[in-house]
């Protein structure tokens, strides 16, 4: 679906996007790389990923327009991810051999490399278990957000948009 038709009310009554209302990735750009997926619901006046973009990938009509990825001009780099204040934006990476990396902005203690998680989807339900391969505290960061990367089933690549530590 075009980002630009999500239907505002239905999200918000629901609290989070459907998978079928956010514009994903053709498979082949997945397999090729690393590249940013945005998933801004509403049109507010916010533009730090569209200012960050180092290759100018984010193009916004204007400072209140939905952003959209040019996905032959994204490198995947993750500064966005690390500017978003809305935690909207991941990137999504399956040029791997047996999953995808998914990288997602994290405000909790951070897990570490090599530690299993819940996978979670958009409502917060565990989808999977899946191994952090990659952590970027704040510090390191950017922006103002730490990133955590996570190997997940290429099945399971547009459902997982968070994670939860397993106690």
């Amino acid at each position: 679906m075009d980002n630009e038709t999500v239907d505002r009310e239905n999200w918000k009554a629901r609290g989070y996007l459907t998978s079928e209302e956010v514009d994903h990735p053709p498979r082949e750009v997945l397999k090729g790389g690393a590249v940013a997926v945005i998933e801004c619901p509403q049109r507010i006046p916010c533009d730090p990923c569209s200012e960050s973009c180092p290759v100018g990938a984010i193009d916004m009509e204007n400072v209140n327009s939905l952003p959209k990825v040019d996905y032959g001009k994204c490198t995947g780099c993750g500064i966005c991810v690390e500017n978003c204040p809305g935690l909207a934006i991941f990137t999504l990476d399956c040029s791997g051999q047996d999953t995808c990396q998914i990288t997602l902005p994290y405000e909790f203690p951070l897990p570490e490399a090599g530690e299993e998680v819940e996978g979670l989807n958009r409502k917060g339900e565990a989808v999977s278990n899946v191994t952090v391969t990659r952590v970027k505290p704040k510090d390191r960061s950017v922006g103002d957000t730490s990133t955590v990367t996570v190997a997940v089933p290429e099945e399971s690549v547009h459902d997982i948009r968070n994670i939860r530590r397993k106690e």
